[in-house]
């Protein structure tokens, strides 16, 4: 299949729904429609809580929606997304096993010599402006290049989808817009299609394509769609000195703090519930 010429990623009228405690049925997402071309760079925004997380975890085949339909670049998905990489927020790497192990691990396991295994982490890790960093293990590296080594481990497999969610949210403001530029600049090399969750608005707009908005949940809905005009190739210290990203961001902005207005509301409401 010429995966080139397909939509990496649709979800078609997809509800997810969990079971709660006391049996209540909890519709987290309600009826989500979004494509994503091979090659697009999507970014999701919404309210803590809105099941961004939820919708990755859907193109990941971690969740079944319980109606509705996932297909991956033209195909029903029906178990675990073999075409994608996921980078979450938190680490992901094995405290015991250096960076060119920790790199390198995915490959073993999926029948790679280990000598090959490892040739090929390295220069990965060479990517990601870590190669003089091989045989430190995670604890001898900073927050940033621990993110750096998690990206090479996601990279090395050659994913056609990337996902990920808030991973930079842990980092500095510096660091943030320093990992930005690299993901930028690792993805134009070899355009995949990225779903990108994160709660900063000006991190959506300078790194994505479009952006998509989430309402408050429960029963959260895609509610608005923005395709960032902006020029590429974007330096992420500069674009959002543009005045464009200024006005896409007030537009955005305006539907959005509602909607994070409704989500913060909802949480004081529950604090106050089971406090009572």
């Amino acid at each position: 299949m010429d995966t080139v010429a397909s939509t990496a990623v649709v979800l078609d009228d997809a509800t997810v729904a969990f079971r709660l405690p006391d049996a209540r049925l909890y519709t987290a997402v309600e009826q989500a429609e979004l494509a994503v071309e091979h090659g697009e760079f999507v970014a999701i925004v919404g309210p803590t809580g809105c099941g961004k997380s939820t919708l990755l975890n859907i193109v990941a085949g971690l969740l079944r929606p319980a109606s509705g339909s996932v297909r991956i670049f033209d195909r029903p998905l029906t178990g675990l997304n073999r075409d994608a990489g996921y980078l979450f927020q938190a680490d992901a790497l094995f405290p015991w096993k250096t960076a060119v192990d920790n790199v390198a691990i995915g490959l073993e396991i999926s029948g790679v010599p280990r000598t090959e295994a490892l040739a090929r982490a390295q220069d990965w890790l060479t990517s990601v402006g870590l190669g003089a960093f091989a045989n430190r293990y995670p604890h001898m590296l900073s927050g940033g290049q621990r993110k750096r080594v998690g990206l090479a481990q996601v990279l090395i497999r050659d994913p056609k989808i990337l996902l990920m969610d808030e991973p930079f949210g842990p980092l500095d403001a510096q660091t943030r817009q320093i990992m930005g530029n690299l993901l930028l600049q690792l993805w134009t090399a070899d355009r995949k299609a990225v779903l990108f969750v994160t709660h900063d608005l000006e991190e959506a707009i300078a790194l994505a394509d479009r952006v998509v908005i989430m309402s408050a949940g429960p029963n959260s809905r895609i509610i608005g769609n923005w395709p960032v005009p902006l020029p590429r190739p974007r330096d992420i210290f500069e674009v959002r000195l543009e005045k464009e990203f200024h006005a896409l961001h007030k537009e955005i902005w305006s539907v959005l703090k509602d909607e994070v207005m409704k989500g913060y509301a909802q949480s004081s409401q529950a604090v106050a519930g089971a406090a009572s």
